[in-house]
């Protein structure tokens, strides 16, 4: 269960940027990564959402079997952000910042899958950022200050990037930029939580 968090990561980011980049009029400065859903080929991201977000469940399963209460609610907080992926992937969001084609800035109406996709995708990043504090400690110093700093990077980049989905000047054109700091903090940390997690109950604690 504990590889299935060391792989979800890589291999949701490695899709996302192979995805970013081939996909004509995406830019991936601007547009953020679940807007790679729409159009013809967005099955594959909906796909890489899914999958991820099963091997994420399959590793928060495993912590939730690790003793200590800590340990327990951190699974839960990454079981949010597992089921969030999941979601995410079920409810495709509405278009933003002029993806597809021809759509507005921003959506005339939010639709009902749109809504659940914010709905299930949007939590999923504050259980993240969460569970960053929450099993911060129990592995060293470095790992504590580590898993803070990574919490406070990963909320404030997503709270930038959220402002510049709603069109803010000077940060709409970066706000997929933003974005995308934001996802790859959060799973190179649970990605190295995961290799922790491999570690033998015995084995000494890192300083």
């Amino acid at each position: 269960m504990f590889v299935c968090g060391m792989i979800a990561g890589p291999l949701f980011v490695v899709a996302f940027l192979i995805e970013g980049a081939t996909r004509p009029d995406y830019d991936p400065l601007r547009h953020p990564v679940s807007s790679l859903a729409l159009g013809p080929f967005g099955w594959t991201q909906t796909v890489n959402f899914i999958v991820a977000g099963l091997l994420t469940l399959a590793f928060a399963i495993g912590l939730a079997r690790l003793p200590g209460a800590r340990q327990k609610a951190g699974a839960v907080l990454v079981g949010i952000w597992a089921v969030g992926l999941v979601g995410a992937g079920a409810f495709v969001t509405d278009a933003i910042s002029g993806y597809l084609p021809g759509t507005p800035a921003i959506p005339e109406e939010v639709t009902t899958t749109g809504a659940l996709h914010d709905l299930f995708s949007v939590p999923g990043f504050f259980a993240l950022g969460t569970a960053c504090f929450v099993l911060a400690t129990g592995g060293g110093w470095r790992w504590a200050v580590y898993s803070v700093l990574s919490g406070v990077a990963l909320l404030i980049t997503f709270f930038v990037s959220g402002v510049g989905f709603e069109q803010t000047e000077g940060v709409v054109d970066v706000a997929g930029l933003w974005q995308r700091v934001s996802v790859t903090i959060g799973w190179v940390w649970l990605t190295l939580l995961a290799m922790r997690s491999l570690r033998p109950a015995d084995a000494p604690p890192r300083r």
